[in-house]
C-alpha cells in the first residue's frame, strides 16, 4: 500500500514536551495505518506518558525538597512540635490563640504521676503537660515516635488520682499486646475483648472499641466511675465501615470525661479537636510532631525482576535512575507478554504505585 503522508505544522522540537512528542507520533501513526490504534497499545503508550510526567515532577521537585530538608537541618536540630487548642464555643477561660511551637511547660509540679529515666520529647512534654491541666488532647505523631509514653502518663494520673481509666484500641490482638505491656507497667489492669475477660474490676480497662460502645448503649454503672478514656488508633474514625463505631462511642461519652487520642500524623487534626471541644464542651488540645525515629523508605519490587529498587530514599529523595530501572523491567516483561498472545492485566502495578507515591506526596 502507498505510504499517507501526513502534514504536521513545523515546530521546534526543544520547546516540545515528551508527552506532546508522543501524543503527535501516536496521531502519525493512526493517519499512517487509516485506523485507530490497539487499544493495549494506546493504554501502555498512555500510561508511559504519566509515569513520564510523574517522573519529570518528581525531578523538579527533588532539589526544591533537598533545600527544604537542609534548611530545616540547618535551623534547628530540637524535634518540631506544634501545639494548638480548640475551645467550645461558649468557652469563658483564658484561650491559646493560633499554633504554638511547642507549650510553656508548668514544672513546679511536685508529684508527678510519672517519672521517665529519660527525657522526654518537646512533643510528649506538651501532651503531659496538657494532661496535668486535666485537659483533653491529641497526640498526632509518626509510628514509633513515642505516643505511648502520653497513654501510660495519663493511666499512671488516673490511679495516682484514685480515678478509672479505658484504654480502647482498634483489634483485639492489639487489646491482648497492650494488656500484657500495661500488666508489666501496672499491677491493676484489666482486660475485656468479648472473647476473654480478665479482672473486669480493675482501675485500668483495656478493649476494644466496640466494647466500649456496647457499654454506653446498655448504660453500664462502670462509666460512672471513668474519668479518662483513651483512644489508640483514632484515624480509623475515618474507616468507612467500623468509623460509625468511634463516632458513636465519643457521642455517647459523658462531658465529664476527657480523652487522650493517639493517632498517626492526619491533616483535619484541628478539625476533630473543634468537634470534641464542641460535642463536650471542654477544651482539646492538638499536639503534633514530624519527629521520625524510624527511617522510611519506599521500594518498588517489579514482579519478574532481579531485586528491589529504592525509589525514594529516607530524606524523600526521589531517586529516579533506580526507577527507570523498575520500570524498563516492567517494560521489558509487558513486550514478552504481548508478544505471547497474553491479554494485559489492566493498569500496571508500576503506574498505581507511582500514582500513590505522587498523590501522597512522598
Amino acid at each position: 500500500h502507498p505510504t499517507q503522508v501526513v502534514d504536521v505544522a513545523p515546530t521546534n522540537r526543544s520547546d516540545q514536551s515528551v508527552a506532546e512528542r508522543l501524543s503527535l507520533k501516536r496521531k502519525g501513526d493512526e493517519n499512517t495505518n487509516g485506523n485507530s490504534p490497539h487499544p493495549k497499545k494506546q493504554k501502555i503508550h498512555e500510561e508511559k506518558e504519566l509515569i513520564l510526567q510523574v517522573a519529570e515532577g518528581h525531578a523538579a521537585a527533588e532539589e526544591k525538597k533537598k533545600q527544604e530538608i537542609e534548611a530545616l537541618s540547618q535551623e534547628t536540630t530540637l524535634i518540631e512540635c506544634i501545639h494548638e487548642v480548640a475551645y467550645p464555643p461558649d468557652w469563658e477561660g483564658e484561650r491559646v490563640e493560633g499554633k504554638q511551637q511547642g507549650m510553656q511547660i508548668d514544672s513546679s509540679n511536685s508529684d508527678p504521676a510519672r517519672v521517665y529515666p529519660f527525657e522526654l520529647d518537646p512533643f510528649q512534654k506538651a501532651s503531659v503537660a496538657c494532661l496535668e491541666k486535666n485537659e483533653s488532647v491529641l497526640v498526632s505523631a509518626h509510628t514509633s515516635a513515642g505516643k505511648t509514653v502520653v497513654a501510660e502518663y495519663a493511666i499512671a494520673m488516673s490511679l495516682r488520682d484514685k480515678q478509672r481509666v479505658i484504654y480502647t484500641s482498634p483489634i483485639k490482638a492489639l487489646s491482648n499486646q497492650k494488656y500484657r505491656e500495661l500488666q508489666e507497667e501496672f499491677e491493676d489492669v484489666g482486660l475485656m475483648t468479648g472473647d476473654v475477660t480478665i479482672n473486669p474490676t480493675a482501675s485500668c480497662i483495656v478493649m476494644t472499641t466496640e466494647i466500649l460502645r456496647s457499654m454506653l448503649y446498655r448504660g453500664s454503672e462502670m462509666m460512672r466511675e471513668v474519668a479518662w478514656v483513651i483512644f489508640d488508633e483514632i484515624h480509623y474514625l475515618r474507616d468507612k465501615e467500623r468509623g460509625v463505631v468511634w463516632e458513636e462511642t465519643l457521642i455517647l461519652l459523658p462531658d465529664k470525661v476527657h480523652y487522650v487520642f493517639l493517632s498517626a500524623t492526619i491533616p483535619n487534626a484541628k478539625e476533630f479537636a473543634d468537634w470534641i471541644a464542641k460535642l463536650h464542651s471542654q477544651p482539646c488540645h492538638v499536639v503534633y510532631t514530624n519527629y521520625r525515629p524510624t527511617p522510611l523508605q519506599h521500594y518498588l519490587f517489579p514482579a519478574g525482576g532481579n531485586g528491589l529498587h529504592l525509589v525514594v530514599d529516607e530524606h524523600g529523595k526521589f531517586r529516579d535512575d533506580n526507577f527507570q530501572k523498575a520500570l524498563a523491567t516492567l517494560t521489558s516483561k509487558d513486550k514478552k507478554r504481548t508478544s505471547k498472545g497474553k491479554k494485559s492485566s489492566g493498569t500496571s502495578d508500576c503506574f498505581k504505585i507511582v500514582k500513590m507515591i505522587m498523590d501522597r506526596s512522598y
